[in-house]
Parts: C-alpha cells; sequence; structure tokens
C-alpha cells in the first residue's frame, strides 16, 4: 500500500504512521534496555519516556564511549526562516536536559544559507532571523560557558574546507537518491548538505582526537545525516550518534506545526490573548454537544489540547493518564481543558520572553570562534 504521508528535510505532510518512517530510514527503537541504561545517568526526560523521542542510530555506542571516560558532544540547529514556534523548540529542550545529565559542550547551527536556497527569502532575513530564533534558544538555559552557536554565512571560513571534504565523497547520484533532486534544483540546494554535516566534525578538530557527537532532532532529518554518517570513516571522523523525536502537533490536529498555519501555531512571541485565541479554536476529540460528551465521552488520542499537555506542558504521568480517563468519562468537557492549556502555555512564554530579554545580553559572548574553546 503506497505511503499517505511525506517526510523530508524540507516538507511534512501526511498523517505520519512513525514504525514505518523508522523501518524506511533504518534507524533502532529505544527500547527498555536502552531507557534502564540512561536511567543510570538520572531520570529520563518525559519525552524519552513517552517514547516522543523514540528512535536512534549508535546510543549505545556513544554511551559504552563515554563509560570508557571519552566525553561527547551535543549538536543541534535551526533553519531560520521565521519566529520561533513551540515545534522548534521542543527537541531543544530535550537538548537543555542532554546538556545538563552529561555536562557536555554543545554546538548550535543557524543554517541561514539553506533558509536561502529553498525559500523566498533574502540572505538579509535569513541572519536577522538566525538572531530572533537564536534568543529562543539560548532563553532555554543552555550553559554559556559549554555552548556556541554557528552561524553558516558568519562562520564559513571553518565549514567550507569541512563541508569540501563531505562534498568530495558525495555522488549526484546519492544526492538526488537521498533528497529527490532533479534537474530544476538549484545547486546551491546540492551542495547544502556538506555543511549540515559540517559540525558533526568539528568536536574531533577542537579536541584533536576522534569525539563522538550526538544530534536530538527530529525525524525528518534523518537523510542529512545517513550522508554524514556514510562519509564519516572515510575522513577520519566518527560517525554522529543520532537520537530522532517525532513532529511536535499542531492545534489543527496535524502531525507537524507548522509557521504557514499562523493560527494553529503557537510562537514564542504571542501574547496571551493570542494564545486565548488559538488554542480556542484547536481540534479536540470532543462530542457535539455537552449532554452528548458527558454521556459518550471524548477522545485524547487525537486531541490536540491532550497532545499539548502530552508532549510538552504536563510532566506528571499519573495527571496526564487522570486528564485521558476524565476525557473519556466525560467528567471533563473541552472547554475546561482548552483554559487550563491556555494557561500553561501563558505561565511558560511568559518566563520564556524574560528570559529571551536577558538572552540579548549573551547570545554574543555565545558565538563560535572556529576550532578553539
Amino acid at each position: 500500500m503506497a505511503e499517505d504521508f511525506k517526510v523530508t528535510p524540507w516538507e511534512v505532510t501526511g498523517d505520519i504512521d512513525y514504525d514505518v518512517l523508522m523501518k524506511k530510514f533504518g534507524t533502532t527503537p529505544i527500547d527498555d534496555k536502552l531507557m534502564k541504561r540512561l536511567s543510570r545517568y538520572g531520570e529520563p526526560h518525559p519525552m524519552l519516556r513517552r517514547g516522543i523521542f523514540y528512535t536512534h542510530r549508535d546510543v549505545d555506542v556513544l554511551l559504552d564511549e563515554y563509560e570508557k571516560g571519552n566525553e561527547f558532544y551535543i549538536y543541534t540547529g535551526r533553519g531560520p526562516s521565521g519566529n520561533t514556534h513551540l515545534g522548534h523548540i521542543m527537541p531543544w529542550i530535550l537538548n537543555k536536559w542532554m546538556q545538563d545529565t552529561f555536562k557536555c559542550k554543545m554546538l548550535f547551527q543557524m543554517t541561514d544559507d539553506e533558509k536561502f536556497l529553498f525559500k523566498d527569502l533574502t540572505l538579509h532575513d535569513t541572519r536577522n532571523m538566525a538572531y530572533e530564533n537564536a534568543l529562543d534558544f539560548v532563553a532555554l538555559g543552555f550553559d554559556p560557558e559549554k555552548t556556541k552557536i554557528i552561524v553558516d554565512t558568519e562562520n564559513i571560513k571553518t565549514l567550507y574546507p569541512l563541508a569540501l571534504r563531505v562534498a568530495k565523497k558525495v555522488t549526484f547520484s546519492t544526492a538526488k537518491a537521498v533528497f529527490g533532486f532533479d534537474g530544476e534544483s538549484n545547486i546551491g540546494r546540492i551542495f547544502f548538505t556538506t555543511l549540515e554535516s559540517a559540525p558533526a566534525f568539528i568536536p574531533t578538530e577542537i579536541e584533536g582526537k576522534p569525539t563522538r557527537v550526538i544530534i536530538p532532532c527530529g525525524i525528518d532529518q534523518d537523510p542529512h545525516f545517513r550522508v554524514t554518517r556514510d562519509v564519516a570513516p572515510g575522513l577520519g571522523y566518527p560517525k554522529p550518534t543520532m537520537l530522532y523525536c517525532k513532529m511536535c502537533p499542531g492545534l489543527s490536529g496535524g502531525d507537524k506545526m507548522s509557521s504557514s498555519d499562523e493560527n494553529a501555531t503557537i510562537y514564542t512571541t504571542d501574547t496571551p490573548k493570542q494564545v486565548k485565541k488559538k488554542v480556542g479554536r484547536a481540534f479536540t476529540g470532543g462530542c457535539v454537544s455537552v449532554e452528548e460528551q458527558r454521556q459518550n465521552g471524548g477522545n485524547p488520542e487525537v486531541c490536540a489540547v491532550f497532545k499539548y499537555n502530552y508532549y510538552l506542558f504536563e510532566h506528571d504521568d499519573a495527571k496526564l493518564n487522570e486528564m485521558a480517563e476524565k476525557c473519556r468519562n466525560g467528567e471533563i468537557l473541552c472547554g475546561e481543558c482548552k483554559v487550563a492549556l491556555t494557561q500553561k502555555i501563558n505561565v511558560f512564554l511568559e518566563a520564556h520572553q524574560a528570559k529571551r530579554e536577558e538572552a540579548k545580553e549573551i547570545v554574543d559572548k555565545m558565538t563560535f570562534e572556529g576550532f578553539k574553546w
């Protein structure tokens, strides 16, 4: 049967079957054995415990090396094409947990060049958005002494020699097969994945010895890093370890929050009034009338409001389960859940926006400056 969804680094559509996607990409599920191993280092983050981060490449190998005394780096990033929304920061929150748990150094790449090549934006646009997005990243509380921000067009002198070495190992046939490029694709797009590969190799250059990186990110980015992993041994670098999450759902009920649907997307700069309006329109699993819902209950599995709690805003499993049961039993109505979620989001955003202002004072100090720390 043909798949009714599409997942690429630049486009996610349809109802995603994450098990099918995992098999298609050839990644490994995070099983109980790996979870128990991660538990040695502290309480696993709810996103791991709930299977939001659900598949990986070589996390067990990374932990083997770590337990031998070999430290690793974290690497993640953002393609700056607009304002940051909650779907963007979801994987960053897991990155923050990982830095706190393992005391790692971290590289955060802003691919302003990518968004110039793939969207109708100027370099001025993407550079400005890189700064705005970086404020949201910094506001989450990453250790400023252990975290560096790479902006591709600003740090190209460091990235380009590494990208060239990757480019020499990747054929056009591979690029077409992995990314679906055709005769209408501009040649910048074809070259871009080499620049996303480069930060995976920077830790080895900094440390002067083979140094592993882990990349916690959305599973839509896997095509880039399959290429990175394929070429790494031939260039003398360890393969990057991958930790992949599902897409953060949108308020309209879709599998991925999308910047193109502003009414169903919560941005980090939204006002309390905007949040209330957007959550008020959210897709739910409720019935047509109050009477029917009291009698038959709702369906939390399809409810965007419940999913927001599941993914981001309710870390207590007992409270989450109670919420689901009350929904199914008709003990709580959609309006009540929307009011509660609105309050949670606005409490989070009030604190985040304050930290975002404070980030303006330190973001420049976190700028990457080449193979030194």
